[in-house]
């Protein structure tokens, strides 16, 4: 039987009704539901969807505009680049519930193998261009994050936030070392250390780093998350210094992180937040231009990654920090 009381007893006006079908009539085709399958986790130009579904640009942005017409997605330029993503939450607080349940359905759909191998195929040549980069200038490395924050100006703040987190000190995974600089602190508070890089040239000099400070307990590992779920490199901490803004699928990484930590386990993740200083991305490599603190927090989230403290710092060049914690019950 149908319990009455679950609806409003006034029926909704016209300009809800023709609201609900604007949104469902913007979900009600193949190609952009799709497309909402897509940009699940992760933002990806036009030219890129492009690649994904083999379509000309007119016809993609077409789609893409009556999606973001109907609150579906929402947008961010990187310089002369716009990414699309979808709309957590529908700005008409009405059609919210109708826009949660449509995403938790797509979210339960198969994406289609030839979209999916053509997906991975993007987010390879991003990953393979930041490893490029990485070897390339691996000896320039401090330089070029001397332009944006040195460690220096938050590493203490990093090591102080690491001593507030620490609950079980066995096993700990630092994701992208650099050259290292924060080893010696993981060094000296976990049993066991594993550094993990993808880039050769850079986990050389990090290594070389950690001998000639007499580190002994660090197991450095060529390879991304995947060879650490590969490996079961299971951790009580795993630490995301300065990395996500450099890798081509930061969702992906949160959540292999999150099937990496130990049951207790926390997650400290440093990273910028949002800007618009175009030249990070070829003088420093960096493929996304920060992120807003609520971006980290609703994909750790869709992990069960709960949120933790959260610290803030100002750069004197305009940038920002953001120091997050989440934990793993």
């Amino acid at each position: 039987m149908t319990n009455l009381s679950q609806f409003d007893s006034q029926p909704r006006s016209a300009t809800d009704t023709h609201a609900i079908t604007a949104l469902c009539k913007a979900a009600g085709d193949p190609l952009r539901m799709q497309i909402l399958k897509v940009l699940q986790q992760n933002a990806y130009g036009v030219l890129e969807l492009c690649q994904v579904f083999d379509i000309r640009q007119p016809a993609m942005s077409h789609h893409l505009k009556i999606l973001a017409n109907s609150g579906l997605v929402a947008t961010r330029r990187e310089g002369t680049t716009i990414f699309y993503r979808r709309s957590e939450t529908h700005p008409d607080p009405d059609l919210q519930p109708l826009h949660l349940c449509l995403f938790n359905s797509i979210n339960e759909a198969a994406l289609d193998p030839g979209l999916r191998n053509r997906l991975e195929s993007i987010n390879h040549e991003r990953s393979a261009a930041s490893v490029a980069f990485f070897n390339q200038n691996a000896e320039r490395f401090e330089q070029n994050q001397d332009l944006i924050a040195s460690w220096a100006d938050y590493g203490d703040s990093v090591e102080s936030f690491l001593d507030s987190s620490l609950t079980n000190t066995q096993s700990v995974l630092e994701i992208g070392p650099g050259y290292g600089q924060f080893l010696g602190k993981l060094s000296s508070r976990f049993d066991q250390v594993t550094a993990l890089d993808n880039s050769a040239e850079m986990l050389e000099r990090c290594r070389s780093s950690a001998k000639a400070l007499g580190l002994d307990n660090i197991n450095f590992k060529l390879g991304d998350t995947s060879l650490a779920l590969n490996q079961q490199i299971s951790s009580d901490c795993i630490s995301l210094n300065m990395v996500l803004h450099h890798v081509a699928t930061p969702s992906e990484i949160i959540s292999d992180c999150a099937q990496l930590l130990s049951s207790g386990g926390v997650l400290l993740i440093t990273d910028l937040c949002a800007h618009d200083q175009e030249w990070v991305k070829k003088a420093c490599g960096d493929l996304w231009l920060g992120f807003e603190p609520q971006e980290l927090t609703r994909w750790a989230s869709s992990v069960e990654l709960t949120e933790g403290n959260s610290l803030y710092l100002a750069q004197r060049n305009g940038f920002r920090i953001q120091l997050r914690q989440f934990l793993k019950s």
